[in-house]
């Protein structure tokens, strides 16, 4: 799954580290979200959108 995780990061300016820890899951998680490795979970995917007071589909793009 497409997402735009690692802009809006940086538009933040949080760490994959910080934003792990407001989301609670590793960095690692995170990581491997950004890389497209692994995809979220349906609750973890709506704590990041709500984080960036965005809606899921602006943040993931399902391919």
């Amino acid at each position: 799954m497409k997402n735009k995780i690692k802009v809006l990061r940086a538009e933040h300016e949080l760490t994959q580290e910080q934003l792990a820890e407001k989301v609670d899951v590793s960095r690692q998680t995170i990581n491997a979200i950004e890389k497209e490795k692994f995809d979220p979970s349906l609750s973890l995917a709506f704590k990041i959108s709500k984080l960036f007071n965005l809606s899921i589909e602006n943040v993931f793009q399902y391919e």
